[in-house]
């Protein structure tokens, strides 16, 4: 599976490559899986979307957020979550429960 991040947070990508280790954070080729940093980079999920229609996109945010959490489901994230319980467990976060 190919994973890709869109965050430019250092904390976050440190955390995020602990967890899922082959993460490249770099869209320049499809991926299967697609996270995404809804606080830095929201507008970016049906840019995403349209680029790779298969990837399934996997937002995480601010709790408090419920505006940008709401567009990024309308712009194609598959999940959308509070980043507390993304970073619980990021690998999970990404699986699929379809």
């Amino acid at each position: 599976m190919i994973v890709a991040a869109t965050t430019t947070d250092l904390m976050d990508r440190s955390r995020i490559t602990s967890a899922i280790p082959e993460v490249r954070f770099s869209l320049d080729a499809p991926a299967d899986v697609v996270i995404v940093d809804l606080a830095r980079g929201a507008a970016r999920v049906a840019e995403i979307r349209m680029a790779m229609p298969d990837a399934r996109i996997v937002g995480y945010g601010p709790h408090v957020d419920d505006h940008t959490a709401s567009a990024a489901r309308n712009a194609g994230a598959d999940a959308v979550l509070p980043r507390s319980r993304f970073f619980r467990d990021p690998a999970a976060a990404i699986a699929s429960h379809e």
